[in-house]
């Protein structure tokens, strides 16, 4: 039997789970567009900088990745 408690404490989760998915997919729209415009570097400007900061980006992209999809470090 499910207790009024437990729908309450459910419709919490899932509040907020939805809010924190709604601000994931605003992030990751905005990293689209600036994905998009190259990360607003003009390319007879870059240097090693650029790189790294892409590089880093990168990195804590694939951590996101690799546990949503199981791969790499967080493979089965």
């Amino acid at each position: 039997m499910t207790t009024r408690r437990a729908n309450a404490s459910n419709d919490k989760a899932l509040n907020a789970f939805i809010t924190t998915k709604l601000q994931m997919d605003e992030m990751l729209e905005c990293l689209k567009a600036l994905s998009d415009e190259h990360f607003n570097t003009n390319p007879d400007e870059i240097n090693w900088g650029h790189v790294g900061t892409l590089n880093h980006y990168a990195s804590l992209l694939r951590q996101i990745t690799d546990g949503a999809f199981k791969e790499g470090e967080h493979a089965a």
